[in-house]
């Protein structure tokens, strides 16, 4: 079974979510710099809704010639930062503070809203719509094509114009899923595609501002080290309140199995494509890989359920719809807005504590593979 809460120290009272990005931003650098973390900003030439710079911001600590490294990152899909940041200054205020010491031999580094614009706008996407887990095209690869069905499926999912309340979405869904099943839909529609930049998980006509800046501050951070661990916090995917940790290692593999002993078996899930989890083209994790050939580097996506898979489908398109045609600040595009983030950042407040909870619980699970 897919894990639900697990045990921790304590149980978060009032997790950590901030109102907005400038807030989770402010909170996660004093947080850090109260925990000994050395802190750095790097701008992504874009600017929030007060006119604040966006940053992606980085807090490093431990040693200086690292045999292991542990990253924990949040925001590549935007609005998810929100939760991913919850998480991170979660572990920076309460146990990682004070006398705490990272594990001999590794560094922890905290990387914070890798897509600022998405975060701060309420979006998964960034300022050129380009969904940045679609963007991290390896080299051996290009920014063209796209799935055959998805073209097919293009009218229906990307409709041109405001969303409308009464909207035949769903209907139309339905049919599509009765003649060609979930997994084949899945594969057409979340693969990632290139022609269609307007649409749901474009990944771009090149590499992202993001995708530069990370090439750039990932290399010296991780050093030496022979050993990665990444954690890149997500939501949207998977049951209510439950997670899987998703890499892109065949189930069989080797490394599936070394992540499922010190992650727990039900956690870990390699790529299989009749099942939940697929290759999908422009990956982090991939691209990773590609960038670090030498060394162990293992990214997991902590994904953390919330709606069923139609619900946040609808949203995510309803927002596209309204952030396209609609004038911002209108009825229309508040109410998409406000659906959208419901969709992946639930107001319940016990979704919010038990998805702090567990995900903590899944970086202590890091820092002791550290130490093994």
């Amino acid at each position: 079974m897919t894990p639900t809460a697990t045990t921790s120290p304590k149980t978060l009272i009032d997790p950590p979510f901030s109102s907005d990005y400038l807030a989770s931003r402010v909170r996660f650098r004093a947080a850090a710099e109260a925990a000994g973390f050395a802190l750095s900003a790097h701008a992504v030439g874009q600017h929030g809704p007060r006119g604040e710079e966006l940053t992606i911001d980085v807090a490093v600590r431990g040693a200086a010639q690292p045999e292991r490294v542990l990253v924990v990152s949040s925001g590549t899909h935007g609005i998810e930062g929100f939760y991913g940041a919850a998480v991170q200054i979660a572990l920076l205020e309460g146990e990682l503070a004070g006398s705490w010491e990272p594990p001999a031999g590794t560094r922890v580094v905290f990387i914070h809203a890798i897509n600022p614009y998405g975060f701060a706008y309420i979006r998964r996407v960034n300022e050129d719509n380009v969904d940045l887990n679609r963007n991290f095209v390896k080299s051996s690869r290009t920014y063209s094509g796209a799935p055959e069905d998805y073209a097919r499926l293009n009218d229906l999912l990307n409709t041109a114009g405001a969303p409308t309340r009464l909207d035949p979405f769903l209907a139309k869904a339905g049919v599509q899923l009765a003649k060609h099943g979930f997994n084949a839909l899945k594969n057409a529609i979340a693969q990632g595609q290139y022609e269609f930049p307007e649409g749901l998980f474009f990944g771009g006509k090149g590499p992202s501002k993001s995708q530069e800046l990370l090439s750039t501050l990932l290399p010296p951070l991780i050093g030496s080290a022979q050993r990665v661990l990444h954690l890149d916090f997500h939501t949207g995917m998977g049951k209510w309140g439950t997670y899987v940790l998703a890499v892109d290692f065949p189930n069989d593999s080797p490394r599936v199995q070394r992540l499922r002993r010190e992650f727990g078996h039900s956690a870990v899930q390699g790529l299989d494509p009749s099942g939940v989890l697929y290759e999908i083209n422009g990956s982090l994790g991939g691209w990773l890989q590609d960038q670090f050939p030498d060394i162990e580097y293992d990214c997991m996506l902590a994904e953390y359920g919330t709606h069923n898979v139609i619900e946040v489908l609808t949203a995510m398109r309803e927002e596209n719809r309204a952030h396209h045609h609609c004038p911002p600040g209108s009825a229309t595009h508040l109410r998409a807005k406000r659906r959208f983030k419901e969709a992946f950042i639930p107001e319940s407040r016990d979704w919010q504590r038990g998805a702090v909870d567990d995900s903590c619980q899944i970086v202590r699970q890091a820092l002791a593979a550290m130490r093994a």
